[in-house]
């Protein structure tokens, strides 16, 4: 029998990307959550088993309430990861189970400011946005499945299952039955939309404003159809 040592095994690692809703409460906290509880009344899944990074960069430390808002959050579901834009040394926070902070995230649909000298330049003409291709999705996605793409379209060649996901930072085109949830301009593109051969939504999202199922009109529903944003609601349009 050989006294060798064993090799080693290999360690394997994958990325893997995830799609984490940043939520960005405002003062007047129980106002807020009021308006969180009719969110999650109208579109109970909304958070159902969604990562979420809280930004309390638009509060201040001894704004009312603070120190009863985080768990006032798990008791609603709502699976904190990470928390940001705050001072863990502020007295109203000391009772909260901090998360581990995550990092390498970054912005979806990222907007590049104009660089001031150049702007004033004379002459100097602005450079063109750089436009990042679609994501085609041969085939359908089955309940369960997600497809993330933060820079630009979405275009799915087949139908997207209840209890599946697409989340895109342009528009969102499924040449087939849109049965799950469709989530565009992530990054903050107002103008993108989603477009379904057959409508049968579950939810819409387009930068933030949401649609549930029940609130698109029944003479859309299985109709071919596009969802945009109108000042600041959502709405959704035949494409007949």
């Amino acid at each position: 029998m050989s006294d060798a040592p064993r090799p080693l095994p290999r360690i394997r690692a994958r990325g893997r990307s995830f799609l984490a809703l940043v939520l960005s409460p405002e003062t007047e906290l129980d106002d807020w959550l009021r308006g969180l509880d009719a969110q999650i009344a109208r579109s109970p899944s909304f958070f159902v088993g969604k990562p979420v990074i809280l930004d309390l960069g638009l509060l201040s430390g001894d704004a009312e309430g603070l120190a009863s808002f985080y768990p006032a959050l798990l008791e609603r579901g709502v699976r904190v990861i990470g928390i940001e834009g705050a001072d863990p040394a502020w007295p109203a926070l000391a009772e909260w189970d901090w998360p581990i902070a995550f990092e390498g995230g970054r912005a979806a649909g990222t907007v590049e400011l104009p660089d001031e000298d150049a702007a004033e330049a004379p002459g100097a003409a602005p450079a063109p946005p750089m436009s990042a291709p679609a994501l085609i999705v041969e085939g359908p996605i089955r309940s369960g499945q997600s497809v993330l793409h933060p820079e630009g379209d979405v275009v799915v060649v087949g139908s997207v299952a209840s209890g599946a996901e697409i989340s895109a930072g342009g528009s969102v085109h499924v040449y087939g039955t849109l049965r799950g949830r469709a989530i565009a301009g992530m990054g903050g593109q107002t103008g993108a939309r989603i477009f379904a051969a057959v409508m049968k939504a579950e939810l819409l999202a387009i930068d933030g404003y949401y649609m549930i199922a029940e609130e698109i009109a029944p003479a859309l529903h299985g109709r071919p159809a596009q969802a945009m944003l109108e000042d600041d609601t959502m709405v959704v349009r035949s494409l007949n």
